[in-house]
């Protein structure tokens, strides 16, 4: 499934919040007259949106697989002392950006943020890699984002207020943080192992959504989880639906 601004669906003027994608996701399954539970898969701030929805509609979820999921407790990390990391990566510095990015057409998008590939993504098929570079300077990519940045914070709140601990299977997929790469572009190793231990804390924390819940540590992979360690990914649902032992309709959430 595709929000708004990142797929093929425009975006329009509308509020863009967690509880946006939850009526979207909720409609869909109701459009596709699926009666079954499903099983939710959400990375980054899917995994926001899922945890939304799973707590709005327990009854209608067999399972969850989080990956590398941002937190109702993301706020966390702004009570950090980074203030080199926060000068190029703070919310409000993200929202300025976007902003200003969304404005754009394609070609200036191309120029400015000159996007580029892992050594990895290099080697896939010519098709994906010029969709991955497409991808970077679509303007309405960042347009989705500005609104879901600056309602992020409310969102948590409001997950949190839901209070709901369920009893599903549910895998969070953890990642491996490369710190010395951090250094290699010019960031302060201390600040790195600072915001490091604290967003392996609030991913370990994701565990407590449900009381049948583990964490797994994936391996060389970086947040783009699903492009570099799919397997894990399809491990993970795999495992879920053995656990349920029913043939649940799979939907996917993604960043």
């Amino acid at each position: 499934m595709h929000r708004p601004g990142l797929g093929e669906i425009e975006i329009g003027s509308e509020v863009r919040n967690t509880g946006a994608v939850v009526k979207e996701l909720f409609d869909l399954i109701s459009v596709l007259e699926i009666s079954e539970p499903i099983v939710l898969v959400g990375h980054s701030y899917g995994g926001l949106c899922v945890q939304h929805f799973a707590k709005s509609y327990p009854k209608m979820v067999a399972g969850m697989v989080l990956v590398d999921s941002s937190s109702v407790d993301l706020h966390e990390l702004d009570e950090l002392n980074l203030p080199i990391i926060d000068e190029t990566d703070s919310d409000e510095v993200w929202l300025e950006n976007c902003k200003s990015y969304s404005s754009m057409k394609q070609e200036q998008l191309r120029i400015l943020l000159n996007p580029t590939l892992s050594e990895k993504q290099k080697s896939y098929p010519k098709e994906v890699r010029q969709r991955l570079l497409d991808f970077q300077i679509r303007p309405s990519i960042y347009k989705a984002m500005y609104f879901e940045i600056s309602n992020w914070k409310q969102d948590a709140e409001i997950i949190k207020s839901l209070g709901t601990t369920l009893n599903v299977p549910l895998i969070v997929l953890d990642v491996e943080f490369s710190i010395k790469l951090g250094v290699q572009g010019g960031l302060p190793g201390e600040e790195l192992r600072i915001l490091e231990e604290k967003w392996q804390e609030l991913i370990t924390r994701q565990g407590n959504l449900s009381s049948n819940s583990k964490i797994v540590f994936a391996k060389n992979s970086s947040h783009s989880i699903y492009m570099d360690r799919p397997d894990i990914i399809i491990h993970s649902i795999s495992e879920i639906i053995n656990k349920i032992k029913i043939k649940s309709c799979r939907i996917f959430l993604h960043s």
